[in-house]
């Protein structure tokens, strides 16, 4: 066990959550330049047009608004996606929002978006500059989603709202994301069906080619929740207009199998899971992806990455990338380092 599991788990499992990340993060960026003179790990990889310093990245949801990414990358990841942002800021839900589950290495969040909002986040994009893998920058990712307070059923609103973010985002972003499965927005994962997710894409892909003059790829971000003919029907969407890839998967709303007391997951209520326990369902998403969508279409695999085991069984069932975040609070600081030398050595 290691020096960080050990403190994790009589210490920090006693600190709250919140609380925790926002003081992790802060020491992240605080040491990222001290760090970024380490040694970088991995072999780079090509993917949509772009060179990734290697294969794995932070997913979504740690770093909401762009305020660590160079110190993110110098821990060891590749590429970091930002955000989920919205079209305006917001709050996000009320806390207490984010659980661990210790006994699953797992946690639920329902966080709901909290975020700066595209204008300031795009301003501080901007100030950032663009910092390229050659200045030893990562490859940046912008995840984009629907503000709460634009009603799901309103269609020319949803599109509005994903159009001011991709309008704002894409001149900042080496890839755009857009984040219809997240389980803590209300009606959001009703756009995952195909009759509504292709026109708001189509909508998103022409707003950023609008804005910018190079093409910045496009992908989605699908639930584990899905049902395997509607994972077969959104590869068969994405190929159909000529989507750039697709991030499999976000965070599930099933409790099925936790070790977990019954009743401390209930007291805890409704929210996302992410971590250990999705491993299963999200290695057979990638799977059943990689089998419709044919040997070239992006795929970003994520959920339930803990191990060197766990990763090389991603890319060997045909993940291009791979992302982390749970794993990564409960593995500690070493651990992209730890996967990176894992799947570089057979």
């Amino acid at each position: 066990m290691t020096a960080y599991r050990l403190l994790f788990d009589h210490l920090l499992t006693r600190t709250d959550p919140e609380r925790a990340h926002h003081a992790g993060f802060g020491a992240i960026r605080a040491a990222g330049p001290v760090l970024a003179r380490l040694p970088r790990h991995g072999t780079p990889v090509e993917a949509m047009g772009l060179t990734f310093p290697n294969v794995l990245g932070m997913a979504a949801g740690f770093d909401k608004n762009a305020v660590g990414i160079d110190g993110l990358a110098a821990l060891g990841f590749g590429h970091v996606e930002i955000g989920t942002v919205t079209g305006e800021g917001q709050p996000g839900n009320p806390k207490p929002r984010l659980f661990r589950l210790p006994e699953d290495r797992a946690v639920i969040n329902r966080m709901g978006f909290n975020n700066d909002g595209a204008e300031v986040v795009a301003d501080r994009l901007a100030a950032r500059g663009r910092r390229g893998t050659e200045q030893g920058g990562p490859v940046l990712g912008v995840n984009i989603g629907k503000t709460k307070v634009v009603p799901e059923d309103d269609a020319p609103a949803v599109l509005a709202d994903y159009e001011k973010s991709a309008r704002l985002l894409a001149p900042h972003a080496d890839y755009l994301v857009v984040n219809v499965s997240s389980p803590n927005t209300p009606g959001l994962r009703n756009l995952q069906a195909v009759e509504r997710l292709q026109p708001l894409l189509e909508h998103v892909r022409r707003t950023a080619d609008a804005v910018t003059s190079a093409r910045v790829p496009l992908l989605v971000k699908i639930a584990p929740d899905l049902s395997d003919d509607d994972v077969v029907a959104v590869a068969d969407m994405a190929g159909a207009i000529g989507l750039d890839g697709i991030i499999a998967t976000n965070t599930t709303i099933s409790r099925e199998g936790l070790r977990t007391d019954v009743a401390t997951v209930e007291e805890i209520g409704a929210g996302g899971l992410s971590g250990a326990p999705l491993t299963e369902r999200a290695l057979d998403v990638l799977t059943l992806l990689r089998k419709q969508v044919g040997p070239d279409l992006t795929l970003v695999s994520v959920g339930g990455i803990t191990t060197v085991d766990d990763a090389r069984a991603r890319l060997d069932a045909g993940a291009t990338l791979l992302q982390g975040y749970t794993a990564f609070i409960y593995e500690g600081p070493l651990w992209p380092t730890r996967i990176l030398r894992g799947v570089r050595t057979p």
